[in-house]
């Protein structure tokens, strides 16, 4: 009787006793809670309103909901344009200077007697060359971006200067200025136009960076650019339009900004950058590149907002909103820093350390 197959190696096999690595336990809920990006500025954010619900009476109404919005609208606006930067591991600093330039070409072209559709379009072209020139020369002439940008931050404040003599230009009356003060004042029932507008940019810039293959390259550059370069990416691509959408959002800014104005100034606002960077660091986009999203900095402007509205109905000077928002970008990153380490060290002690796996066959005739 012949057999293709020794029969003892294979039992021998089969008792032998195989040893796998065991899995990790799953985390309980709360801890997996507990890793969301945002998670902790949505606990501040519903600490806060409480608070100033208690406090402050008029807190809770629409009024000053709406009010909110409307005083955060522009912030909103370019910080959604700064998360896709700061998701390419960017930062442009001049987005409050190139707001303040699309605002004075706007001005300028409502003066001059345009009608509001070619004053738009000449505005959100110009926007478009600013953050076209900063992406350029970030990625054409390898630049640093914090040169370009900071360079640029200069310059296009000096050419809202100089444009006007310094001066700002009214444009409250003039012919293209009607349907910009609806579209800024009206209201669709209890919801503001300047709400529903918010909200449309929020659904086109998620469903950019979620279901467009730009959205996805954004994050393999952002995390790691040689390894985007290697897999077939355009880097200097991606970063390119990533400026060229912060540039977007300076023109659509300087929309609303001159809406709410009614008029074009030539002075940027000091601690508008500031803000727009902390409402997207707090909302959870990493300043290191490669993580983030436009819902988080939702949160982060909404956070900032209602701080900034709950030092006003508290009567707290307005000298101290530079500190606090300067406090809580400080906090958000370093706690984002922590999040990075503290919860990955968790995550490594709550999994059961491997056993040891038997030595190969032969391992201990070599040894001796």
């Amino acid at each position: 009787m012949t057999s293709d197959s020794p029969a003892t190696p294979v039992a021998a096999d089969l008792d032998a006793p195989t040893t796998r690595a065991p899995k990790a336990p799953p985390l309980p809920f709360w801890r997996r809670l507990s890793l969301g990006r945002y998670t902790g500025v949505v606990v501040a954010l519903i600490a806060v309103c409480v608070y100033l619900s208690i406090t402050q009476d008029v807190f809770l109404t629409w009024g000053n909901f709406t009010n909110i919005v409307k005083a955060n609208s522009v912030i909103f606006v370019l910080a959604m344009g700064a998360t896709f930067v700061i998701i390419s591991a960017g930062l442009d600093l001049s987005t409050a200077s190139a707001t303040t330039a699309s605002a004075m070409i706007l001005g300028l072209a409502l003066q001059g007697g345009w009608g509001i559709v070619p004053s738009l379009l000449v505005t959100i072209a110009f926007a478009l060359f600013l953050g076209f020139l900063n992406g350029a020369m970030i990625t054409r002439l390898k630049i640093s971006f914090l040169v370009v940008t900071l360079g640029t931050l200069s310059i296009y404040q000096s050419f809202a200067l100089v444009v006007y003599n310094g001066s700002s230009i009214t444009v409250f009356g003039r012919p293209g200025f009607n349907v910009l003060g609806d579209f800024v004042n009206h209201s669709i029932g209890p919801f503001p136009l300047l709400m529903v507008f918010d909200v449309l940019l929020l659904l086109v810039a998620g469903g950019v960076l979620r279901y467009t293959g730009f959205g996805r390259a954004l994050f393999a550059v952002g995390s790691n650019p040689e390894a985007a370069r290697l897999n077939g990416i355009n880097v200097g691509r991606v970063v390119l339009i990533a400026y060229v959408l912060a540039g977007l959002a300076a023109g659509l800014a300087s929309v609303v900004q001159v809406g709410r104005l009614t008029s074009a100034s030539s002075q940027s606002d000091p601690t508008l950058l500031l803000t727009v960077v902390a409402a997207v660091l707090i909302g959870g986009t990493a300043y290191t590149g490669g993580e983030g999203g436009v819902f988080g900095t939702l949160i982060g402007v909404l956070f900032l907002g209602v701080i900034q509205n709950g030092l006003t109905l508290s009567n707290v000077s307005a000298f101290w909103q530079g500190t606090v928002s300067g406090v809580i970008l400080i906090a958000a990153v370093g706690l984002g820093v922590l999040r990075d380490r503290g919860w990955s060290m968790r995550l490594r002690r709550g999994a059961p350390a491997p056993s040891k796996l038997p030595e190969p066959p032969g391992a201990e005739r070599a040894a001796g």
